[in-house]
């Protein structure tokens, strides 16, 4: 049995109860009220997150959103605290950010609205904007336009291969930081992949490598690469010469060459007849030892590559 005592005649045990009892009826009552929706003015400083050609990623300046909310009261607790801490940062979209000149843009209310839910919360809902615009400055920054290199390992099912080189889109981004930085940098790289067993044209993302010390216009790109089924057409072929001045002559060995053509399937006609294989001039006289790659005209469109054996001729100039 608990010990029991009275004070000023009334029962310590029942005046315990009591108080608990009242702080339980307070804190109902008080997440009832934090439950329900208010109207209120609010005010949220933000920072703006932007991809901007030429400009920092982040304005250097804070403006204050400041709008008519309903929302709940624990959401207005939040919210007011927030307006007394470091602003927020929200992303916005290019598009959405007008260019006044210079360093200096803005964001109209209308496009405002699609970000109610990032700067005032989930719950929240905008009866009115008090500013028709906010103003935010974005400090110019040094930046280059440089290529895309994808880094991948491709293999195709039997009879299949690609129609063209694999693309990336885009094929080239702009990169962002100082001067030093940059002047290290002629292209990006993506993260590698492997695109394995292909029997059909294949799409999709990857995400660029970082690196250290600068940002990407860019974090990923899309890569995409046609397939389709071939047959192999092989016939042998005289190899020609090409831009041989009138007083010489080009000699080539061997005169002949195994050609392999990979052709789309079904094959409609024989790329034969249409392909010429020969040695141009302009390649001997720069080489150095007289060997040369052989070149083709162009292919039919029903043919996406061929393989020439062998792939290097030799090559002797003689005078007329």
């Amino acid at each position: 049995m608990p010990r029991r005592w009275k004070i000023n005649g009334i029962d310590a045990i029942d005046i315990g109860t009591f108080a608990l009892a009242v702080v339980l009826a307070a804190g109902i009552w008080l997440l009832h009220g934090l439950s329900q929706n208010y109207t209120k003015l609010v005010n949220v400083p933000v920072q703006v997150e932007s991809n901007l050609t030429g400009h920092a990623s982040i304005s250097s300046n804070t403006s204050v959103v400041s709008a008519r909310c309903r929302t709940t009261g624990m959401n207005l607790l939040r919210l007011g605290k927030a307006s007394r801490r470091k602003p927020l940062v929200i992303d916005i979209l290019p598009e959405d950010l007008r260019h006044i000149g210079g360093e200096d843009y803005y964001i109209a209310s209308n496009s405002l609205g699609r970000y109610v839910a990032d700067i005032f919360g989930e719950s929240a809902q905008v009866e009115s904007f008090v500013s028709d615009t906010l103003l935010f400055r974005f400090p110019y920054q040094n930046n280059k336009k440089v290529p895309v290199q994808p880094v991948y390992t491709i293999s195709f099912k039997q009879q299949y291969a690609a129609v063209s080189p694999l693309k990336v889109t885009p094929d080239s981004v702009t990169v962002y930081g100082e001067p030093f930085h940059l002047e290290q940098i002629d292209r990006v790289y993506t993260k590698s992949f492997a695109l394995e067993n292909l029997r059909s044209g294949t799409h999709g993302e990857i995400k660029l490598s970082p690196i250290n010390g600068v940002r990407f216009s860019e974090e990923s790109v899309e890569y995409s690469v046609d397939v389709s089924r071939y047959v192999e057409v092989t016939s042998e072929m005289d190899v020609e010469s090409r831009h041989v001045p009138a007083d010489k002559s080009l000699i080539i060995y061997p005169p002949v060459a195994k050609v392999t053509f990979k052709c789309l399937f079904p094959v409609t006609t024989n790329p034969v007849g249409d392909v010429k294989i020969y040695i141009d001039y302009k390649d001997f006289a720069g080489s150095l030892d007289g060997k040369c790659l052989p070149r083709t005209t162009k292919l039919p469109a029903s043919v996406f590559g061929c393989d020439i054996e062998p792939q290097v001729f030799e090559c002797v100039e003689s005078s007329r």
